[in-house]
Order: C-alpha cells, then sequence, then structure tokens
C-alpha cells in the first residue's frame, strides 16, 4: 500500500486537526482526495515518488473537464494547468503518466473525426473476433472472465438467501465500490456521490440479500482487477484465475451485458452494432437502456459503447471517467 502524503492540519485547519483514524471508515483505504486540495502542497502531491496514479485521479478528471468545456478552441498547455492549480511542468508529467497520452494527444482524442476513425477501425475488428471466436485480441479480462445469470427465481426473490460481500477501495479511476458473492462479482460502480448512496444503490439492487462490509475479501479482486499494467500480470497472465460474474438481468439485459464483453480495449462500438449482435438490430433504444444499467462496470466494459455521430454520449460514471477510460486503453493498444 503506497505511503500517502496528508497536508499539516496546522496548515490547513479545515481538517479540524481531527485524528486520520477518526475521518475514514474502517474498511476504507485513504487517497488525497479524502482531503482538500492545498496549492501549499502541490510539490509533495505531484512529486511524492511512491504515490500511484489513484490518488491523483481527481485532479485529472478536473483537467478533463476543463478540457471538455473548451474543446472547441483547444486550450493551451499552461492553460489547462492553471486551471487545477498545477505548474505546467507538473500537470504535463502527471496527465502523460496517467493516461498514457499527451494532454494535446487527448484533444485530439476527444474530436469527433477521431471518435469516427476509431469506430472504423473497431469494426473490422470485431468483425475478426466474432468469426475466430476467441478473446485473443488485446481485450480486457475477456480470457478470465466468466459468467453466471441467476435464475428466474432468484431474479425475483432480490438476492435471498445470498450473501454480499462489500468494499470501497480507491482505482486508478478513482474510487469504486465492489461487491462479491461465493458465485462471483454482482457489482462493480465508481463513486459519483458519496460513498452511502453507492451502498444504498447496491442494497436496492439485491434487497434481501445478507449485506456485510468486508474488505480482506473485495481487496485481493481490486489488486486482480485494476493491475494489469503491472509486469507481473503481464507474465502470469496464464495462471490467473478466471473472474466469476454473477449477473441479476433480464434475458434481454444479460444478452447486451455478454456481448460488451466482446469488444476488444482500444476498441469502440455503437449501440446499433450491439443491437445488431445480439440479433435485435431495432432494440436500440432498449440495448441503450441495457447499457446504462451495466452492474459491473470496467469487466463489463459498457464505457466502449459511443454514438454513430462520433460523439462519446452519456456514461453513468461520469463523462469525464468514460474518456478517461477509452482514451487510457487507446494509449495501452495504438
Amino acid at each position: 500500500m503506497p505511503v500517502l502524503f496528508f497536508p499539516d492540519p496546522k496548515l490547513s485547519p479545515e481538517l479540524g486537526g481531527g485524528s486520520h483514524e477518526d475521518q475514514m471508515s474502517k474498511n476504507r483505504v485513504a487517497t488525497t482526495a479524502d482531503y482538500p486540495y492545498n496549492l501549499q502542497h502541490e510539490t509533495e502531491i505531484v512529486m511524492q515518488p511512491k504515490l500511484e496514479p489513484s490518488e491523483h485521479y481527481a485532479l485529472i478528471e478536473q483537467a478533463i473537464q476543463y478540457i471538455e468545456a473548451n474543446v472547441q478552441r483547444q486550450p493551451e498547455l499552461d492553460e489547462i494547468a492553471s486551471a487545477i492549480g498545477l505548474s505546467e511542468y507538473h500537470f504535463q508529467r502527471l496527465f502523460t503518466r496517467w493516461t498514457g497520452i499527451s494532454p494535446k494527444r487527448f484533444l485530439q482524442f476527444l474530436t469527433k473525426e477521431h471518435a469516427k476513425e476509431l469506430l472504423a477501425r473497431s469494426e473490422n475488428l470485431l468483425d475478426t473476433t466474432h468469426q475466430i471466436g476467441l478473446s485473443s485480441l488485446g481485450r480486457l479480462h475477456d480470457l478470465f472472465v466468466t459468467t453466471e445469470a441467476v435464475t428466474p427465481g432468484e431474479y425475483k426473490s432480490r438476492g435471498a438467501g445470498l450473501i454480499i460481500r462489500y468494499g470501497i477501495h480507491p482505482t486508478p479511476f478513482g474510487k469504486c465500490l465492489i461487491a462479491t458473492t461465493e458465485r462471483g462479482i454482482c457489482h462493480l460502480g465508481f463513486i459519483n456521490s458519496g460513498e452511502g448512496a453507492a451502498i444504498d444503490e447496491l442494497v436496492s439492487t439485491w434487497k434481501l440479500a445478507k449485506m456485510t462490509e468486508d474488505y480482506t475479501k473485495t481487496a485481493p479482486l481490486i489488486r486482480s482487477i485494476f493491475s494489469e499494467d503491472t509486469a507481473e500480470f503481464k507474465t502470469s497472465l496464464s495462471t490467473v484465475s478466471p473472474l466469476r460474474l454473477l449477473l441479476r438481468g433480464t434475458n434481454f439485459q444479460i444478452k447486451v451485458w455478454e456481448a460488451l464483453l466482446k469488444i476488444p480495449s482500444g476498441s469502440v462500438t455503437t449501440y446499433e452494432q450491439v443491437a445488431a449482435q445480439i440479433s435485435q438490430p431495432n432494440a436500440v433504444r432498449a440495448v441503450g437502456s441495457a447499457v446504462g444499467h451495466n452492474p459491473i462496470a470496467y469487466l463489463i466494459p459498457c464505457h466502449r459503447v459511443i454514438r454513430k455521430s462520433g460523439e462519446f454520449g452519456n456514461y453513468r460514471y461520469g463523462s469525464a471517467r468514460k474518456k478517461v477510460l477509452l482514451a487510457r486503453e487507446f494509449a495501452q493498444t495504438a
């Protein structure tokens, strides 16, 4: 676990000088996002060698939101950096290290023209994938994910008899809530509007299940899911145990979610293409609804579905996060 730099309470009176333990729940891992950003500590935050990219997501998202708002006039690097309170040098270094591409390249990535080119390239790749029936084209976790759908009776019972263990963890894309059962992961979502709201959403889906906060059970899953950039992960692909997913949804939703697993990392598709893939070309609107209700983000890559116009479209966890996910995947597979 990385050693985090925490601002001095004397310099940051808004922290109240209380103990760190008082401010964190028992199963949470502290991130710099838990504390107000303080420009007096900019150098330490950016340059601290033991910090992981997860601690920087809040700054990256701020930068992307600024870029999004000003994409038509292509803001200069120093302007973007100033908008989030960093020097140009620190911002360039942080952004490139975190996303894998430069801010200028990211601006190009956001254009409709680039998105359409990516769609055209992806269409050929998806056709090849479907023809050979394999998962060997750089797809995220595809060789290591198995899915199981709950039975119709279990769907109606809303989790009765299940024990669900959950935990909140930092990731390279902000904090997430993950939940798992003995049969597999049943929920993975990024936290947008507070931890309590995220947990409430989980409970509403599995109303009759027994919920237990269990960091020791969920932490190994998070390491497995978000460690694919490490040499250790890449050299151990043949021995990684499959990540099992337990899906609760209608038959139609299950078909859509399984179709999403066939989209290679670094590629995108459209709602129309997904509808065609499940042999229901007239169900585009229903496909969009199923994509939006995907219960296991990132592993089931609903972020790889964009509009046929080249617009990135909406994302349950924010348009900025969707663009970050796609840009990072594109950089890693380019």
